[in-house]
Order: C-alpha cells, then sequence, then structure tokens
C-alpha cells in the first residue's frame, strides 16, 4: 500500500475544489472532499451517508452527524461547519430520506465505492500538479494536517482520529521532525 499524503498548500485545495466542481457530476465529487477536509472522517464512512445522517424527517438540517465508524465500530460525532452545512442543505433538498447522498450513477441509490472516489481525486489531483501520493485517506490527512497548523492541539486530533498516541496522529497527518523545529525557529516570548 502506498503512503498518502495531506494536501498542504491551500492555494492547491481551493484548485482542486475548482477542477472537481467542474468535472461534469454536479457538486457531488465537489462535496466528498469538501466532506473530507472540512470533517476528517474516512472515505468509507463519507460514501454511507444517507440524507437522514444530515436532515431531520421534517427537513431541517441538523448541526452535526453521529455515524458509527465503519472500520473502528465507534460512535463519533461530527460538527459541519456553517458554509458545509449550505451546500449540503442545498444538495439534498430533493433527496429523500433514504437515499445515499453520494449515489453512483450504477444502479438505483447505490452508494459510490472507495475506488469510483479515488478515481475521481487522483484525476482532479493530477489537472492540478499534485504529484505527491494521492488517495481517498489524503482528504482525512488534509484535514488533520490543517487543523494542527492553525490549532496546534494534537491531543484533539488524536481524539477524532482514534489514535493511540500524540507521535502517530503527527506521523499521519505528515507533521515531520523538521516542522517541529521550524516552529520552535520561530517561537521567541
Amino acid at each position: 500500500m502506498n503512503l498518502v499524503e495531506p494536501i498542504r498548500d491551500l492555494n492547491k485545495i481551493e484548485e482542486m475544489k475548482k477542477v472537481l466542481l467542474e468535472q461534469g457530476k454536479g457538486k457531488r465529487n465537489y462535496l466528498i472532499f469538501k466532506v473530507g477536509i472540512n470533517i476528517g472522517i474516512r472515505v468509507s464512512d463519507i460514501i454511507k451517508l444517507k440524507v437522514s445522517d444530515i436532515r431531520y424527517e421534517n427537513g431541517t438540517m441538523r448541526d452535526d452527524i453521529t455515524i458509527i465508524e465503519k472500520k473502528t465500530n465507534k460512535k463519533k460525532t461530527f460538527r459541519f461547519n456553517i458554509e458545509l452545512k449550505k451546500e449540503l442543505e442545498d444538495y439534498t433538498k430533493q433527496m429523500q430520506q433514504y437515499e445515499y447522498i453520494f449515489k453512483s450513477r450504477k444502479g438505483a441509490n447505490q452508494p459510490l465505492t472507495r475506488t469510483q472516489v479515488y478515481r475521481f481525486l487522483n484525476d482532479a489531483a493530477k489537472m492540478v500538479g499534485i504529484t505527491d501520493s494521492i488517495g481517498t485517506h489524503t482528504m482525512r490527512k488534509t484535514f488533520g494536517f490543517h487543523n494542527y497548523k492553525k490549532y496546534a492541539d494534537v491531543a484533539m486530533l488524536q481524539t477524532i482520529f482514534n489514535h493511540s498516541s500524540p507521535s502517530i496522529t503527527l506521523r499521519y497527518i505528515g507533521i515531520s521532525q523538521d516542522e517541529i523545529n521550524n516552529m520552535y525557529d520561530d517561537f521567541c516570548l
């Protein structure tokens, strides 16, 4: 298995969003990417989301989602930011509670597969000139990398990712010793 990396460059993230919007699949691929980089859940959990996971029966949007993670079988709650909530609200407004949010074009109400997500992410990454190892975990790692850069709270990320130690979390999100050293070099009270 190849090691995948986060997308570290914020400009490349914006380019990815633009390319994914222009791929001709409506907002589906773009929103999968956006959910992945803003919430940090695994792609196996993203593709299984149904409208009922994000909307109440009366149609109003939930503020967060609670899922049972496929890999760990643990219950986790993730909050939507305002922008993502609005985009998901618009995207799902004509959908029924039982429908998968991110449907495959094959079959009635079938979710996308990990392989399909991998393909469109890699295609988009090539189009924006990202040559690092890109995979479905790139979204989750991108969330972790930029969250750490903003908040420097490895303990929180460790909890979100269900990692057993901070060192595993730092390695997972691509924080190298060089970056840690640079932080110390630039830090002065």
